[in-house]
């Protein structure tokens, strides 16, 4: 069925140029580049070229993807962000401008997402700018992981992993690295990442007419950020199914899209994609966490949940991982000023915290007999304790631990967290042990 988004805009040929505006009000440490509203540049106030003595990080490509890449600009992170209209590729005009603006003797980096349309523009106004003197390098990501490897030289489609690769950059670029070093962290960031996304609807286009194929049962596995086809219909299944595949998409040995193998270390991204509330972004972090821990024998590092990088108002949301090490986790726990990177994320994740069995508790200023203790045995006897690998491979599978005493109360009360002998020889015969000893272990 056919219909027009309702939409909080006034005309929608001025959404674009309406968002910076109301961005650069709301932070003012953003600016918009003079030439506005044809040449859309959101970039730092306090950067000019005469005074940046760090290489300068820009990326960009069309609106629509709010908040990136414009509120992700900001020290420690990007320079400037160029923003094209709805799903349009910005201008190489716009492009120039804004690497004239903010390019400083170190030199410059584009950070570009693989679409043809951002591939030519970006390009174009690199090879300008070097024609001008200016030292630009540019990164390209494609960290698509729906689709088949590709047999053309389109390759993979840039998604919300761009993000994570902006922030490693951007560290790195704040650390005072030389454009060559900026350049290679980026590279190497992007190629240790890979998305994959789930709609559970269409985006609407502000003023225009939309078909929402999909209806009330049917997802798409792999529909793209700008509507561009997926790579398959399903009907609607739980998030625990739908987590469960795209991590074995992502992970796949056989397409090898990220080098990631059991006893690696990951950061993972659960992005919504418009209109997902956190609640269910919340509910999918819930089961990719422990699944990648337990089911691919991974540890993860650092968990980003929210909305990162969207598709207007699409319903769904996409998952990224990259392999992590030292380095990776440097930049990303490195500070910034960004108004849209997630606070609160940096530093060793602890292991899960689980409820303890509530102790009774006496009176004030009674005693008991051991045969007064002994009859506090019935609030707890037939109690069943999980081992906690078992439960979260299979919900029906439980140990059974009869408490048949206040010191058997005790016992569980001070250690909840059961491990079964099948469990621990199936770690130890991975050789995951280690890595999964913090769900053991209180």
């Amino acid at each position: 069925m056919a219909y027009q988004g309702k939409k909080l805009v006034n005309d929608p040929n001025d959404v674009v140029t309406e968002f910076i505006e109301g961005l650069v009000e709301t932070y003012p440490r953003l600016q918009y580049l003079d030439g506005f509203p044809q040449i859309k540049v959101v970039l730092r106030a306090d950067v000019s070229t005469r005074t940046y003595e760090k290489v300068a990080v820009i990326s960009g490509g069309g609106s629509g993807h709010e908040p990136a890449h414009a509120g992700f600009v900001g020290p420690g992170m990007l320079t400037a962000a160029v923003s094209g209209d709805i799903f349009t590729s910005p201008l190489a005009d716009s492009i120039l401008a804004a690497i004239r603006a903010v390019t400083g003797p170190k030199g410059c980096l584009l950070i570009v997402m693989n679409y043809t349309g951002d591939r030519l523009n970006f390009g174009l106004a690199a090879e300008q700018a070097k024609s001008e003197g200016y030292d630009v390098e540019m990164v390209i990501v494609g960290d698509d992981c729906a689709l088949p490897p590709p047999h053309g030289i389109a390759g993979r489609r840039g998604l919300a992993g761009t993000v994570l690769v902006n922030k490693v950059a951007g560290a790195a670029a704040d650390a005072g690295l030389s454009l060559a070093d900026v350049a290679a962290e980026a590279k190497h960031a992007s190629e240790m990442v890979g998305t994959m996304g789930v709609a559970l609807s269409v985006c609407t286009l502000p003023g225009q007419v939309t078909s929402d194929y999909l209806g009330p049962e049917l997802m798409e596995l792999g529909l793209g950020i700008h509507g561009e086809p997926g790579a398959a219909f399903v009907e609607l299944q739980p998030v625990d199914v739908i987590v469960s595949h795209v991590l074995k998409q992502i992970l796949s040995q056989e397409t090898q899209y990220v080098p990631i193998t059991r006893g690696s270390r990951v950061v993972l991204m659960i992005n919504g994609l418009g209109s997902t509330p956190l609640m269910e972004l919340m509910i999918a972090a819930r089961k990719a966490i422990p699944e990648l821990q337990l089911e691919h024998g991974v540890a993860v590092d650092r968990v980003y949940t929210g909305t990162f990088m969207t598709s207007l108002d699409m319903a769904g949301f996409s998952i990224s991982i990259m392999k992590s090490d030292e380095d990776i986790l440097q930049r990303l726990d490195a500070p910034t000023k960004a108004p849209y990177w997630p606070v609160g994320v940096e530093g060793d994740r602890p292991p899960a915290k689980i409820a303890e069995i509530p102790v009774p508790v006496p009176a004030s200023g009674s005693t008991r007999s051991d045969r007064d203790k002994d009859n506090l045995i019935p609030l707890y006897r037939d109690r069943m304790v999980y081992c906690f690998t078992c439960k979260l491979e299979n919900n029906s599978k439980r140990l059974y631990f009869p408490i048949n005493s206040f010191e058997d109360h005790n016992k569980i009360h001070r250690n909840l967290t059961y491990k079964c002998t099948k469990c621990l020889n199936k770690f130890r015969a991975e050789g995951t042990l280690e890595i999964h000893k913090d769900l053991y272990h209180r």
